[in-house]
């Protein structure tokens, strides 16, 4: 398989720590530590409301199931920069929970019956996935190249398209709305157009680190806003304690059904292709050699934080792309400040009251801010496509036949309800449809038939994200923003 040459990563002086590695002060640690959080708890938060909205939780279980993602997701940062035995890639890498898994976990919990009952069984097929990932971590390091540009392409791009649907029922105001007058509502619509214009103008006009936070800010402006005219309850807040502990298997044993692991499995084979992608782009970003041994110990961290989020009743973990960015904009490559953002979102998980008012966030400003996110999942998929010679017509089939089978679920939905439970937790998802089809045609266009193929050339990217002549660190490739992504 063809590749062009990457760039000699940038040296620096035996005397002094790399700048990976260097330990700042206390405050800065805490300063820039808590600019990670920002730029990441509005896409951390996202994930638990979706699932749980679509699963007919109580706002009392929404409440901890935000608590222990926020909680999980501070252990895994942790893990993934500080590094512990051959776990972690000692990198400046924040982890959350990846949007690939969102569209099969709502599929497998609604067959399982919803509710908790359905966490059950999603916990189950998480807590295997993650094992699978950590063990097949070393072996899936060398396999990249059977990865090229039209496979993580038309990923992204299915990703971002298929849960665009999910942002767009939440501003017209919820899942639980679906039947009802008020579903469509143009309050709602108002709700979430007002949400989104807010993050665009936040982007247009503001300076690189205010717009680091614009979803966040848009969440917090569109939710304002609906307060102030009454459609807001916060009285859950009083009600919560300050303090809570998310206990492993809050809510049962996990239930361990095969076509649900099955589903997840092909999910973390998806975001083991993600998380390579988010390595070599901070690897480039802050100039610290990478390489398979990196991608592993990488992977391995997913594993065990994935296997850690289904104990304490999280989800499944991958790097996010939107800190990434945050490394390249500020220029503290210390993996030390994700040390310490990772303590800080163990101390948020602590404290349930701060779950109880992101629980409060109403639909339709929730699904404003997701149309943002998940539009640019799907946006970065077709930068990533730019890159591919789709006139040669394999390339082309690869991606017009995994986009359509992507929508099976979603346009043609009595024919999945008509299929066995089992093989329905595979398949009802989009994303796992999709992606397995664009895996395996590659296989079967690129790879078996012996043709050369070219993987993405990051350096590329960075030569495209370059901002001006005065930017020095070279840009990492795009990734799930989710994580991202």
């Amino acid at each position: 398989m063809a590749r062009l040459a990457r760039q000699s990563p940038r040296q620096f002086p035996r005397q002094r720590a790399h700048p990976v590695d260097e330990v700042l002060p206390f405050g800065k640690l805490a300063l820039y530590g808590f600019q990670h959080v920002l730029a990441f708890y509005a896409a951390a938060v996202i994930v638990p409301i979706l699932l749980g909205n679509a699963l007919g939780l109580s706002r009392q279980e929404l409440v901890y199931l935000i608590n222990a993602d926020l909680l999980t997701c501070g252990i895994a940062s942790i893990i993934q920069a500080f590094g512990v035995w051959k776990i972690g890639a000692r990198l400046p890498l924040v982890q959350g929970v990846t949007f690939t898994a969102v569209s099969p976990m709502i599929a497998i919990g609604l067959g399982a019956g919803g509710g908790t009952a359905g966490l059950l069984v999603v916990y189950g097929a998480v807590i295997t996935a993650g094992i699978a990932t950590f063990l097949f971590a070393p072996f899936f390091s060398k396999l990249v190249k059977y990865f090229p540009p039209i496979v993580i392409g038309t990923i992204l791009t299915i990703i971002g398209l298929t849960l665009i649907p999910q942002a767009l029922q939440d501003a017209a105001g919820g899942a639980q709305l679906v039947g009802k007058p008020e579903f469509g509502d143009l309050k709602n619509l108002g709700y979430a157009l007002g949400t989104l214009l807010f993050i665009l103008a936040i982007v247009r006009i503001g300076k690189p680190l205010l717009s680091s936070v614009a979803v966040l800010l848009g969440l917090v402006g569109g939710t304002a806003v609906a307060w102030l005219l009454g459609d807001v309850d916060f009285s859950g807040v009083g009600q919560t304690a300050w303090f809570g502990v998310s206990t492993p298997f809050h809510y049962g044993m996990p239930k361990f059904e095969p076509f649900p692991i099955i589903a997840m499995i092909v999910v973390m084979l998806i975001t083991m292709v993600e998380t390579t992608g988010d390595v070599y782009a901070i690897g480039e970003i802050t100039g610290k050699p990478v390489g398979n041994d990196t991608v592993a110990r990488a992977l391995r961290a997913d594993g065990v934080a994935t296997v850690l989020g289904g104990i304490f009743n999280s989800f499944p973990y991958v790097a996010f792309a939107e800190n990434i960015g945050l490394v390249r904009m500020s220029r503290v490559m210390s993996r030390f400040v994700v040390v310490a953002a990772g303590g800080f979102m163990v101390v948020l998980g602590l404290v349930p009251k701060a779950g109880s008012v992101v629980a409060a966030i109403p639909h339709p400003v929730l699904g404003g801010a997701a149309l943002s996110m998940f539009g640019m999942v799907a946006a970065v998929g077709i930068q990533i496509l730019g890159k591919v010679d789709l006139r040669e017509e394999r390339n082309a089939l690869i991606l017009a036949v995994s986009l359509g089978v992507a929508f099976l679920p979603t346009a043609v939905a009595p024919f999945f309800e008509r299929m066995p439970q089992g093989v329905r937790a595979v398949l009802d998802s989009g994303i796992t449809l999709g992606g397995l089809t664009a895996i395996v045609l590659n296989l079967v266009f690129n790879v078996f038939t012996r043709r050369r193929s070219l993987e993405i050339d990051w350096d590329e990217f960075a030569e495209d994200d370059e901002p001006g002549p005065d930017e020095s660190a070279p840009a990492g490739p795009p990734s799930h923003p989710q994580g991202a992504y």
